[in-house]
């Protein structure tokens, strides 16, 4: 597990490239705010978690299997990440920010991407 990147992930340079052809201007895991968003958008007041679906429990998702071997560990590992991840997510709302998820399964089409950031209320003046 240690191997496994937290930043510059594939499907996080993904949803960056979409945003930057956007004209979207962001900033990147701000340690400042609850959880260190991926991306922030501090102009809108939006910040982006990109989620891969087997570590943050993608509800229905194939990707989110459950490894066969030491099924109670696994269990409780993801459960605490899940955890974690709303305890940041209503600190970061409490804050004032808005936040939006992008799944790791999303990212393979760069149309979704763009499809979930303007559903964020990511929307560039220029286009």
């Amino acid at each position: 597990m240690a191997a496994i990147p937290s930043k510059d992930t594939a499907p996080e340079i993904a949803v960056r490239k979409v945003a930057h052809s956007m004209g979207l201007r962001f900033r990147l895991h701000r340690r400042d705010l609850p959880g260190s968003p991926d991306i922030v958008f501090p102009r809108w007041g939006v910040v982006v978690f990109v989620h891969g679906c087997y570590w943050h429990r993608h509800d229905g998702c194939r990707f989110a299997t459950c490894p066969a071997t030491r099924p109670d560990f696994w269990a409780a590992k993801f459960r605490a990440n899940v955890e974690r991840d709303k305890r940041s997510t209503n600190e970061l709302r409490r804050l004032g920010w808005r936040v939006g998820i992008v799944w790791e399964c999303e990212t393979r089409s760069p149309g979704m991407v763009e499809c979930r950031l303007r559903a964020f209320g990511l929307r560039p003046e220029r286009i």
